[in-house]
């Protein structure tokens, strides 16, 4: 609780959810432990790279793997890339992988914990694509889930990329007890070009 109350202290009073007018970053989430010669790493590569290129500002992790990968395409195509950290001092915390000096980030926001580090990732970015991970990448998409659920209509949406989450997210209809909107706000893409695709339809539907 403690690190909650510093967590809510640093970003002041709570604050409604804004309906981004426009969206223009973009918050990539995915696993820490992508190899560069992985299929995982190039989808990610080349998704930063076309959201880059269309004039997106790229915000990720500051770590390894899938958002190196962010950061490079991002950079690859001449964009900006914002990277949130954590630098641990808990010994014990030896399963975060913590700042990568290979993810060349052009802006860094510096967080305490890692708690905090994923707020702000929600905070940075107007809309989420999530690319396959573990517990760390799942837990932020249960938060940015969440959030667009209870923020609906003023929500920041998320993009699922791969084919695998269709049959993630159909055992989750199948098993949970999921309200209507909660299927809104969301879709599931397979291409860098879909992915783009996919802002513009969000971006309509938030305009209304």
């Amino acid at each position: 609780m403690e690190i909650l109350r510093k967590i809510l202290k640093k970003f002041g009073k709570p604050q409604e959810a804004e309906k981004p007018q426009g969206i223009h970053r973009v918050a990539i989430f995915g696993s820490a432990e992508a190899e560069q010669s992985s299929p995982l790493f190039e989808q990610a590569f080349q998704v930063a790279f076309h959201l880059a290129k269309a004039g997106y500002t790229v915000i990720d992790g500051g770590g390894p793997g899938v958002m190196r990968a962010a950061s490079l395409g991002a950079q690859k195509a001449g964009g900006k890339v914002v990277g949130v950290t954590f630098y641990p001092t808990d010994p014990e915390l030896y399963e975060f992988e913590g700042r990568d000096q290979n993810n060349p980030i052009d802006r860094e926001i510096k967080t305490d914990s890692y708690v905090e580090r994923t707020l702000t990732l929600m905070k940075e970015g107007q809309i989420y694509v999530v690319f396959n991970g573990a517990s760390g990448t799942m837990s932020e998409f249960a938060m940015a889930w969440g959030l667009a659920r209870l923020y609906f209509g003023h929500h920041r949406p998320l993009i699922l990329y791969g084919n695998f989450w269709k049959e993630i997210m159909e055992a989750l209809k199948k098993n949970l007890m999921l309200r209507p909107v909660e299927t809104q706000v969301y879709k599931i893409v397979n291409t860098p070009e879909k992915v783009l695709e996919a802002i513009k339809e969000f971006e309509k539907e938030i305009e209304v």
